[in-house]
């Protein structure tokens, strides 16, 4: 319904919506955050320019990419190199950092208030943040987990032992073979636990955030509830964007609230309960705190 329509941004002046989103904020019976990749951008997590060239000059030499996210999908001759970059890469986006400004204003503004956070994001930032992992729901996995590639059984693995001493022990952009891991059950080579394809595994833990944010709307479905969309751009919007506008449309008390710099819209069906914010979020979080 809402593609065939005309998407329209807000036209009203930022003070008001900043009035307006922090009377909903206040408000609200609950708050569910549906956050994407513009949430970590905005706390300076990105995968290119001077932060990857800072991290990952030498595969840029060697192969040509220019991003960390194209790193990621280079078709590595061998498993030593594929694990030298892929360690390095969940290294610094996963372990070797704090977490960013965004996130902890963002846990400052819910204090207190009945929230659920759903996320594409894989960079555990919500708990760095000090999150409560009962109230987050990482829908595309995490860069902390590995499972197996086939994949053979439903379970995830922790790596930050290994991935540590990858990124340790790595010269001339491999890792030593020994460290190579492999599948407990059956042997073969492990990757990551992001969806990317049908053999992402979804194990116990993934379904115990599905079910608990189910619940959570479930018991908040007729409520005065804000949807807060933060940084969730058109990769995927089935995950986020496109059931928190169909959430809101089915219930005249929610309100949907998305900023986002450069891509802040909404359906024009919701106009009297959307609030669109075209700016960085993390300005927009702090002037809200």
């Amino acid at each position: 319904m809402f593609l065939r329509n005309l998407i329209t941004t807000s036209t009203e002046i930022y003070s008001e919506q900043i009035k307006r989103l922090k009377h909903e904020l206040k408000s609200s019976d609950a708050i569910i955050v549906g956050a994407g990749a513009g949430l970590s951008a905005s706390a300076g997590f990105t995968y290119d320019g001077e932060r990857f060239e800072n991290n990952f000059a030498d595969f840029r030499k060697k192969y040509g990419f220019t991003d960390m996210y194209s790193g990621g999908f280079y078709p590595y001759s061998s498993p030593e190199k594929y694990w030298a970059f892929w360690s390095r890469h969940i290294y610094i986006n996963r372990y070797d950092i704090a977490a960013g400004e965004p996130y902890t204003t963002l846990l400052k503004l819910l204090s207190g208030k009945d929230y659920f956070v759903l996320t594409t994001n894989v960079d555990h930032q919500f708990q760095l943040a000090g999150f409560d992992k009962n109230r987050l729901f990482y829908t595309q996995g995490d860069y902390g987990l590995w499972q197996c590639s086939k994949p053979c059984h439903a379970k995830t693995y922790d790596n930050e032992a290994a991935v540590r001493q990858m990124a340790a022990t790595q010269r001339d952009l491999k890792i030593p073979s020994e460290l190579i891991p492999k599948c407990p059950v059956c042997g073969a080579p492990m990757t990551m636990n992001l969806r990317c394809d049908d053999s992402f595994v979804q194990d116990e833990g993934w379904y115990a955030a599905a079910n608990r944010y189910e619940d959570f709307i479930r018991r908040h479905r007729d409520m005065h509830i804000l949807f807060l969309e933060l940084g969730v751009g058109a990769n995927t919007p089935a995950i986020i964007k496109y059931p928190f506008w169909q959430m809101t449309a089915r219930n005249s008390h929610a309100a949907y609230a998305c900023i986002n710099y450069g891509e802040a819209a909404a359906p024009k069906e919701l106009a009297k309960q959307a609030i669109c914010i075209n700016k960085d979020i993390s300005a927009v979080l702090n002037d809200l705190a």
